[in-house]
């Protein structure tokens, strides 16, 4: 193993965004939460059931495009919406009027409460470039860019490979590999040569379905027996514990 903590024939590292470089995740959940109890709200009345942002986050949005989101948590409840289209308004009883609900909610709280990064994981990165590996971000995010330049970190990845960058390649999301394998190629290298840096199980999923050389789970949430269980070669509570201090 190198310095940083990883197998030798590694040579890029591709990395999560929330939750492994942004201290996001948890807006992102209660964003979720106060989208989707509003959605429940307003269809069954006050009995509803809540959205748990521990456990229907891991299990159902978190890593996930934010449509594929909506599907796959409403599914848990039988609940069928149309499609819609990417235009649709909040309000719209629609899976990306829905969607857009939530994303607005984000915004407004990434403004209001601003983005922190873990500088463990951005001293990490700076450590990995500066022994010739290149980086890559990879996020279903289609705020992506925003988010790091909010953070000072742009100039920190070689490639990134988004929401928008998703869309416009017609990318399938996590837990598929694809954008993994995207971000891979546009480095110039094969999976096996690359690392995946993950805190979400569906991240683990498309780290193990990509065939990546090293895949690390970020536990931020006490879920390392998940994130082994779904494909973690190792699990740290923080990138520190890999190494690649000055």
């Amino acid at each position: 193993m190198t310095q940083l903590g990883l197998p030798e024939e590694i040579l890029a590292c591709l990395f999560d965004l929330d939750g492994v470089v942004t201290k996001t995740a948890v807006v992102h959940a209660a964003a979720w939460k106060e989208t989707f109890d509003a959605f429940l709200r307003e269809r069954e009345g006050g009995s509803f059931r809540p959205f748990d942002a521990v456990a229907d986050y891991d299990e159902y949005v978190d890593g996930r495009p934010r449509a594929d989101g909506v599907r796959t948590f409403l599914a848990s409840r039988d609940i069928h919406l149309p499609e819609g289209t990417p235009d649709d308004p909040p309000d719209a009883p629609t899976v990306h009027g829905v969607g857009n609900r939530k994303n607005d909610l984000l915004l407004e709280k990434i403004r209001s409460g601003g983005v922190e990064a873990y500088d463990s994981t951005l001293r990490y990165i700076e450590a990995a470039r500066a022994q010739g590996l290149r980086t890559a971000i990879v996020s279903s995010s289609a705020n992506c860019r925003d988010v790091l330049r909010a953070i000072d970190a742009e100039d920190l990845f070689d490639v990134r490979v988004d929401g928008v960058v998703a869309a416009e390649r017609e990318l399938p999301g996590k837990p598929r590999p694809d954008t993994f394998l995207a971000a891979a190629h546009d480095l110039g290298v094969e999976a096996r040569q690359a690392a995946v840096f993950e805190d979400a199980l569906a991240g683990m999923d498309a780290g193990r379905a990509g065939n990546f050389g090293y895949v690390v789970g970020v536990d931020r949430a006490g879920q390392a027996e998940a994130l082994y269980a779904h494909g973690a070669d190792r699990v740290v509570g923080d990138l520190a514990e890999l190494g690649g201090k000055e």
